[in-house]
């Protein structure tokens, strides 16, 4: 499953596939209706990629967590996000049992289960090994060439 170009982008419902890069942002299309917008860089953007699951451990990647429920439920359908928060845990704590209930929400699961069941209606639940890290596309616009300060001019003197 290779999560590099999927986004989530923050006040927007849904995931977003990176399409292109322009000068002030980006160009995304939404996963659910297939619509095309631009983002600014001033949004607040995730890549899911670069998503981790806090764990007692340490973290998972989300990348990691997504295979996971994609081996137990055969690549079909997880457990609905709408779910009450009690077995939506349960359901959880079957996936990833070492990850950590204090630090990680009923909201982060019921993102985590909409996010793979979007994937997965779209047929993005695949067996592909995760790209390696070196890989991933950065999302960061180069800042634009500063020009260095124009000198003053000397005053001449009159003689």
């Amino acid at each position: 499953m290779n999560l590099d170009k999927i986004l989530a982008i923050s006040g927007k419902p849904g995931l977003y596939v990176l399409k292109m890069q322009t000068r002030t942002g980006f160009v995304a299309e939404s996963l659910t209706d297939g619509k095309k917008i631009t983002v600014n860089l001033k949004s607040n953007v995730s890549l899911l990629s670069e998503i981790s699951i806090y764990t007692y451990e340490g973290e998972k990647p989300l990348t990691e967590v997504m295979q996971r429920i994609a081996t137990k439920e055969n690549k079909g359908q997880a457990m609905s996000h709408k779910e009450d928060n009690t077995a939506l845990a349960g359901y959880f704590k079957e996936i990833l049992p070492e990850y950590d209930e204090e630090r990680v929400y009923p909201s982060d699961i019921k993102k985590v289960l909409n996010w793979y069941n979007t994937l997965q209606i779209k047929g993005l639940v695949t067996d592909e090994a995760p790209a390696a890290a070196s890989t991933t596309e950065e999302i960061v616009a180069e800042e634009p060439a500063k020009k260095a300060p124009a000198k003053k001019a000397k005053a001449k003197k009159e003689e």
